[in-house]
């Protein structure tokens, strides 16, 4: 994540008429200096910059007669990409207290871009808040005044402008940049998470799905979940990540998810194809039939279940029928597990519940209760990101 490019044009500069009697200015000054001011308009800026010596050279010149040289001299080197001799020429034209109001803060802004083209990183700093002084509310500097704190290594201070500043994507890669270099962790999964909400790219997705994965105390039993979402944001592609997949959705006791995930890897071209392909065959056939044996013993096995109390089983069968598009039965059924036991692992069952939920496309109650997921191996993360896809698909 890189820093953001910046371009600040100089303000139109050149003469101006005489604001007091006092003002004027002799023809031996005038006349080179009118011929610096023609030659400029006509982009021979570096000509104007040696034509204006003539007029540096005549002796005992008024402040007016000074000041309208530096505005010739300012718009000349500004042209001719002379940022030294520029850079003097606007301060100079600042501090003369001759600018209008409308000038200064155009003049002041132009100066701090050419601070910050040089390089000048603390000069530079220096006039954007000066500018910012003069207006508040300049989107322009104060993006500025953050790059130049970020570029000088000045984070702290680059990180307290973007947490005030407009949450813009380029603005959250700064911060998370930031946070990397300051390794500040779960700032920049913050960070990060806003990104995958407010601006859902592929690449900050894998970032935040693998860190959850890596996050000391997650829970490998949900690994299936992290898929799940991987699934639902297009990014399983290999034949062993769909083979994975589904072999984990039969272990989970979810035939009719099996299923879908295999038929997924067949549309998209990774199952059914290669040297592989009877072991894709095998695991479909697979499916089909565990699918059909749960299917003829459903009414046995529910029964049992609800009479053993056993909320994970009863929990997992009603999963599994919303998964195979049954869900006005298979939900009862979760959430009648939900009351009669207690589960091994409540917040995951909490998790699968929000999840079931959404594929039913109750939007809503999927919300609230993955709101509602606590939990330390992964559970709640899950669950934030979930809020976040379904609120903001890909």
């Amino acid at each position: 994540m890189a820093a953001l490019g910046f371009s600040a044009a100089a303000p139109m500069v050149g003469l101006v008429p005489a604001a007091y009697a006092a003002d004027t200015v002799r023809a031996e000054v005038g006349k080179p200096l009118q011929e610096a001011q023609r030659l400029a308009s006509s982009g021979k800026n570096r000509e104007a910059l040696a034509k204006l010596k003539e007029a540096d050279a005549v002796g005992g010149k008024s402040d007016f007669e000074k000041y309208q040289i530096e505005r010739v001299r300012a718009a000349a080197a500004a042209g001719a990409g002379d940022n030294d001799t520029a850079i003097r020429a606007f301060e100079t034209l600042i501090n003369s207290g001759r600018l209008s109001a409308s000038e200064k803060p155009k003049f002041t802004e132009g100066l701090a871009g050419m601070y910050y083209r040089a390089k000048d990183y603390p000069k530079a700093i220096t006039w954007i808040q000066k500018s910012l002084q003069d207006n508040p509310n300049n989107a322009t500097m104060k993006q500025l005044l953050t790059q130049t704190y970020f570029i000088s290594g000045r984070y702290a201070e680059a990180a307290k402008e973007l947490s005030q500043g407009r949450q813009s994507e380029e603005n959250l890669q700064m911060l998370a940049n930031i946070q990397l270099k300051q390794n500040d962790k779960a700032g920049y999964v913050q960070t990060l998470e806003k990104l995958a909400g407010q601006y859902p790219k592929a690449s900050y997705w894998a970032d935040l799905l693998n860190r959850v994965q890596g996050k000391p105390g997650f829970s490998s039993t949900l690994n299936l979940d992290v898929m799940r979402l991987k699934l639902a944001l297009g990014q399983l592609t290999k034949p062993s990540e769909f083979m994975e997949m589904a072999q984990l959705a039969l272990q989970a006791g979810n035939a009719p998810e099996a299923i879908k995930i295999i038929d997924t890897g067949y549309k998209k071209g990774a199952l059914g194809t290669g040297t592989d392909a009877a072991r894709h065959q095998r695991l479909k056939d697979l499916a089909n039939k565990t699918l059909a044996d749960q299917t003829a013993n459903q009414a046995t096995q529910e029964a049992n279940l609800i009479k053993e109390k056993d909320s994970d089983g009863l929990f997992n069968m009603g999963y599994a029928l919303t998964s195979g598009g049954k869900a006005d039965k298979g939900i009862a059924l979760m959430e009648q597990a939900m009351k009669i036991g207690t589960p091994r692992r409540p917040e995951e069952q909490k998790l699968h519940y929000g999840i079931a939920l959404h594929n039913a496309g109750k939007k809503a109650p999927a919300l609230a209760a993955l709101k509602n997921v606590k939990g330390t191996a992964g559970e709640a993360e899950l669950a934030r990101y979930w809020t976040l896809y379904i609120n903001n698909p890909m």
